[in-house]
């Protein structure tokens, strides 16, 4: 059904002693459509999820997976969930086969529907001709469609997958990607990841979570709209005037100096005076040899509501969380 919501998060809140992992965090996700969910390493991404999967109990906040409160009626609520974490829960000693029959039981299908349920989910994960393999001889690609087809075993309305394509090569990567563009035909798919051009290739819809609260939740559409929209510009004088004479400037509504030569001018809403200040700046002969506008791009989004514009520290750039 369109715009059919099959998760909806309102007000969850996570603590741990004193402090929250997560506070008011409150989201839907509708049929068809592929969140993308971001941010730095312990910001909540993962209480979160676990969360919506009954992992974790919240203390604060509900989750309903396809209309079903996963505290009042968890049973069937776990039944519309599909989850691949980051490390796939695979037995190695298994074949694929085996292990999905396994999964399929685990799962509740019916003795006489396994077989069927265990063929189809091969069949979308690319997996035919890898039943009888064992699961310790298939490179790290297969095992993570191993881990998707039990993700997907049972029909889930919802499917979480937890950095799906770590570790994977550009053709793996590829592959999986497609995949989970096929998956969202049909599902609600909640994509956790570090790989931003990911979530811009694959994603309807971004959402960055930051120390446990949502920074943000638009669009791709509506971040595209926003990156077309110029808000300020920095520009490089070699003869920059005062600051006061850049506010005379139509259009202008402040200027700051970040450091050497380089000038920030923010604009007035709705405004773009970038025209009327490449004109001055001939007029006067401040001598402009470097113009850049707005940054707008995700990542650059990322780091400003994460980071403040700045980098991560150097110990969350090595953590392969």
């Amino acid at each position: 059904m369109e715009n059919e919501i099959l998760i909806s998060v309102q007000e969850l809140s996570r603590l741990y002693g004193d402090q929250h992992a997560i506070e008011n965090v409150s989201f839907n996700v509708h049929r068809g459509e592929i969140l993308g969910f971001l941010g730095p390493n312990g910001a909540g991404k993962s209480t979160t999820m676990q969360i919506i999967c009954g992992v974790l109990a919240a203390n604060h906040g509900s989750v309903s997976i396809a209309g079903y409160d996963i505290n009042e009626s968890p049973q069937q609520a776990k039944e519309h969930i599909g989850f691949l974490p980051e490390q796939p829960p695979l037995y190695d000693d298994l074949t694929v086969d085996e292990y999905l029959i396994y999964a399929g039981k685990l799962r509740g299908i019916e003795k006489d529907a396994i077989a069927e349920a265990v063929e189809l989910s091969k069949e979308r994960c690319g997996l035919e001709n890898s039943g009888s393999r064992l699961i310790q001889n298939l490179s790290k690609g297969y095992k993570q469609r191993v881990g998707i087809a039990q993700a997907i075993i049972h029909s889930p309305a919802v499917i979480i997958l937890d950095e799906p394509t770590s570790g994977l090569d550009p053709i793996q990567i590829r592959e999986i990607r497609e995949l989970m563009l096929e998956l969202s035909e049909d599902h609600s798919v909640i994509l956790s990841t570090h790989i931003l051009s990911e979530v811009q290739s694959l994603c309807d819809r971004v959402m960055i979570i930051n120390q446990g609260q949502i920074v943000l939740d638009k669009t791709m559409e509506q971040l595209q709209n926003d990156s077309d929209k110029t808000d300020h510009i920095e520009i490089a004088l070699h003869n920059p005037p005062a600051l006061e004479e850049l506010l005379n400037i139509e259009g202008v509504a402040s200027a700051e100096s970040n450091h050497k030569d380089i000038l920030r001018i923010n604009f007035i809403p709705d405004t773009d005076a970038t025209e009327a200040i490449v004109e001055k700046a001939a007029t006067e002969k401040w001598g402009l040899y470097k113009l850049n506008p707005r940054d707008s791009s995700l990542e650059s989004i990322f780091m400003q509501l994460t980071y403040g514009d700045g980098t991560p520290p150097a110990e969350e750039q090595t953590d392969n969380e």
